[in-house]
């Protein structure tokens, strides 16, 4: 573009061209490799895994015995049990479980014997008080995808979860140049005609409270030489730079034809008042903005045209959190005698702002790195019901709530890699996912609660995936049913197969510990259904009740040797190096409502979806099939 000596471009256009311009040239931040304790309010790069589980051992929840549950089955008010010294053994919270045990009993339920014994009054469930490997983190899980702001929860879940470095994107370094033969350094006796030089910390406080790093060079003096010199200096060494003053058309104004031939000058002057003078140049892709001298006309400028491209750099957009109020997708149960704050995820569907609440385990740091707001549950509450409209404490502000997609249904780590892959493709979006199951997507859905639910669900009369429950729930229709993946079901086994489970029948074996999934589940309903067609007896499946709420967490009991087996996806399975036994590929598809289907957020779904990006990732996990994701499969 000609250059025209104090043009009078619009802001609006100037903003447009000059990041135009450096998009060209290649402007984009760097990464770099912190210390996870160093990383609080920065950008992660890209999406960052657990290494180990956290917790990484089974531990008790409570002071109290660990012994074997099954010792304790029949204990009642009336017919107590005595355990012997050796059949169970003292732990603390945090103790690890010994080998052997299985349960924790609280020291309040324990009647203590002169011999060493201790009698009990109720029986143990399987795993109870007992914090699961992974309970917190599933080693190769995603804690952060990438793009996102750390914060002091994630430095927690990311140490929990044996991250120790990260790349995150680095601080611009925006480099200030003052200039003037009357500017001097701040002093308490300046001569007349001094005039201090305080632009550079007004500057310098704005950049840091962007995210920004700030380097002041020396004063240089009216001398066209030393502003060019510097000014190459400057853009050798900083991502951006500030030159301040000499931007007009005075005697000593020098900075539009240094600029010039250290790089390019796109425009100078901009229709704006005070700040006129602006100069918007580069040397390559390191901006060159040309400030005014006068304070006011400088910190307009900079606020105009510099932080834009500090947020062009972080891909960011900034919006302030407060308190409003929400619609729970689930009930929140809470004691009388406490006030209680819980987690939760949230985003609008339609006008309402849906909150889903998270784990709320003392332990699970990870809930509140994932929170969007807080609920507090004044004293003397018990709680509330799904669909109740509460007071929330937003961590997350409104504008990204409005760009979240919320899918609630059916967990497949896939979720994650698409909450990833859209946020990268559009910034402002955000993918928030709840794992409720099937069936719990599906009452989403209909209750008007989530844009999307992923479902798999066998109808086991006819071997048909999900669309006999579409018609039943959605009898009048008004939903859309898009193809996803196929993914391969089977058992998650202990490496090696040490006890040589070779089909599925197996699983009620004696000496088999069986993790399931919770009611609800496809994989649950999966699970009934092979025990209708095996004839296995559910009674006989030790382990049968534990349940658990995605297939990372049933392989991590497997894989930390709490349970032998267990149903889920292969994809998992390979992650945590298991054996598997497939049994079959079933449709794990998504379901969208009408009311949605036309929004924004869904089209970047479907967009995803199709994307080689998506099936790249895919692939590379194994144990999927591809055929058409994002094509519709039929319409209700």
């Amino acid at each position: 573009m000609a250059f025209t000596y104090l043009t009078n471009i619009p802001l609006d256009q100037a903003k447009k061209d000059y990041l135009g311009m450096l998009s060209e040239r290649g402007f984009g931040a760097r990464s770099e490799r912190v210390r996870v304790q160093d990383s609080f309010g920065r950008i992660t790069a890209g999406a960052v895994y657990a290494h180990i589980n956290a917790p990484h051992y089974a531990c008790s929840a409570m002071d109290g015995i660990a012994l074997l549950a099954k010792d304790s089955f029949g204990a009642t008010e009336t017919t107590p049990v005595t355990l012997k010294a050796e059949q169970f053994t003292d732990v603390d919270t945090g103790d690890p479980i010994p080998n052997g045990c299985d349960a924790v009993i609280m020291v309040e339920e324990l009647v203590r014997n002169n011999d060493g014994s201790v009698t009990i009054h109720a029986p143990a469930a399987p795993w109870q008080h007992i914090r699961q490997i992974g309970e917190d983190v599933c080693a190769g899980e995603m804690i952060l995808p990438g793009l996102t702001d750390i914060t002091p929860a994630a430095i927690g879940a990311m140490i929990a979860g044996g991250v120790l470095e990260l790349e995150v994107l680095a601080k611009p370094v925006v480099g200030i140049i003052p200039t003037g033969d009357e500017i001097v350094p701040p002093c308490t006796d300046p001569r007349p005609g001094d005039i201090l030089e305080f632009n550079s910390s007004i500057f310098s406080a704005m950049l840091s409270s962007w995210g920004a790093d700030a380097k002041t060079y020396p004063i240089v003096p009216d001398k066209y030489d030393q502003i060019r010199d510097m000014l190459k200096k400057a853009a050798s060494e900083c991502d951006m730079v500030i030159l301040n003053a000499g931007s007009s058309a005075g005697r000593d104004d020098y900075s539009v034809s240094a600029v010039r031939e250290v790089g390019e000058v796109l425009y100078h002057g901009i229709a704006i008042k005070p700040g006129k003078p602006a100069i918007l140049g580069c040397k390559g892709a390191v901006p060159i903005l040309g400030v005014p001298g006068y304070p006011v006309s400088g910190i307009i400028v900079i606020d105009e045209l510099l932080r834009p491209l500090i947020d062009r750099w972080y891909l960011r957009e900034n919006d302030s959190g407060t308190r409003t109020r929400a619609k729970l997708t689930r009930p929140v149960v809470s004691g009388l005698k406490y006030q209680e704050y819980v987690r939760v995820r949230m985003g609008y569907v339609g006008n309402n702002l849906m909150a889903s609440p998270l784990p709320r385990g003392s332990g699970v740091v990870s809930s509140f790195m994932k929170a969007d707001g807080i609920v507090e549950v004044p004293q003397g509450t018990e709680g509330y019901t799904a669909g109740e409209e509460v007071r929330v404490k937003l961590l997350t502000g409104k504008q990204q709530l409005k760009n979240t997609l919320v899918v609630i249904g059916s967990h497949d780590p896939l979720l994650d890699e698409l909450s990833d892959l859209i946020h990268r493709e559009d910034r402002r979006l955000f993918l928030s996912s709840a794992h409720v199951g099937s069936m719990g997507g599906i009452m989403a859905v209909r209750r008007g609660e989530a844009h999307a639910a992923g479902i798999h669900l066998l109808d086991t009369e006819t071997g048909e995936y999900n669309r006999s429950y579409i018609r039943k729930y959605f009898p009048h229709g008004g939903v859309y049913l898009i193809r996803c993946v196929g993914r391969q079901q089977g058992l998650m086994l202990q490496k090696g197969n040490p006890l040589g489970i070779a089909e599925f029948a197996d699983i009620a074996g004696d000496g088999v510990r069986y993790v399931n999934r919770q009611k609800g589940s496809g994989t649950r309903v999966l699970m009934d259904y092979l025990c209708d067609r095996y004839d296995v007896d559910r009674d006989r499946i030790y382990g049968y009740e534990r349940e658990e709420m995605t297939h990372n967490s049933v392989a991590v009991q497997i894989a930390g040797d709490s349970a032998d087996a267990g149903m889920g996806i292969y994809s998992t399975a390979k992650l945590y190096d298991l054996d598997f036994l497939p049994i079959c590929t079933e449709e794990y598809d998504l379901l969208i409502p009408e009311t949605a289907w036309n929004s924004g957020m869904v089209k970047q779904l479907i967009h995803t979806l199709r994307s080689e990006g998506f099936r790249n990732r895919i692939t590379s996990m194994g144990g999927y099939t591809l055929d058409r994701p994002g094509e519709i499969i039929d319409v209700f």
